[in-house]
């Protein structure tokens, strides 16, 4: 454990260290706003939902660019070989690796924080969908974050690890609507696996446990994945 946090400190120190992360919280802090003076300003509402919404779909900008470098460019550099070889296990590599990306996306959350902040100067809001709307943003980035972190291993070229991740991010943000466009019974067979329509619950201010474990075991997998075929690099 305390190797893995280790190398969570190195990575969370090229994380600040690196342009790409300056030009993605620029970004996603821009956008975000946008999108808030676009919807509040006009409205007037109090309802963070919508908000919510617009700002979980820059994850599919934002996400790829804050992890296409995790890995991959261990592999472009040669270091992988170097920390393969180094006492820590591939497991604590990649997990190490991926709280790293988790504290990141945990700060993304924390500061769109504000935007809730001043709509209570308007009225008092309804604090737990507010709070559940969070955890079910916070979920979701998590989760794309262990997509991205996978996505990272399959190349030593940063832009080709970037386009993997959002090809992946897309094709699991479409399942909602495949799911909506098909049958009833294969509806709900799809919806099972939607990484958007889990969100729905907990921003209507409904605690599901089992959605809670659905990004959980969506995390494990995709951490699982980026671990076997590290692992497969080595044996190379």
């Amino acid at each position: 454990m305390r190797r893995t946090w280790a190398l969570c400190r190195k990575e969370l120190q090229l994380y600040f260290f690196a342009p790409t992360s300056y030009i993605a919280f620029a970004i996603y802090f821009l956008v975000c706003g946008f999108f808030f003076s676009l919807y509040f300003l006009q409205s007037l509402s109090l309802d963070v939902v919508p908000i919510i919404g617009n700002t979980s779909f820059i994850y599919l900008f934002i996400i790829p660019l804050l992890t296409m470098r995790l890995v991959s460019d261990e592999l472009r550099q040669g270091t992988d070989e170097l920390l393969l070889t180094s006492p820590a296990s591939i497991t604590e590599i990649i997990v190490g690796k991926y709280l790293a990306a988790l504290i990141v996306q945990g700060t993304l959350v924390v500061g769109t924080l504000i935007y809730p902040l001043i709509m209570s100067a308007f009225g008092k809001l309804d604090m737990p969908i507010l709070w559940l709307s969070f955890l079910s943003m916070f979920l979701l980035g998590s989760a794309l974050m262990a997509v991205g972190l996978f996505a990272s291993t399959t190349s030593a070229n940063q832009m080709v690890a970037g386009v993997v991740a959002f090809s992946l991010m897309i094709l699991l943000w479409m399942i909602e609507f495949m799911g909506g466009s098909s049958a009833t019974s294969g509806k709900d067979w799809l919806n099972q696996f939607s990484i958007i329509g889990r969100t729905v619950n907990m921003q209507k201010g409904v605690f599901d446990l089992s959605d809670v474990l659905f990004y959980v075991s969506f995390i494990l997998v995709f951490i699982f994945l980026s671990i076997q075929l590290l692992d497969r690099k080595r044996w190379r």
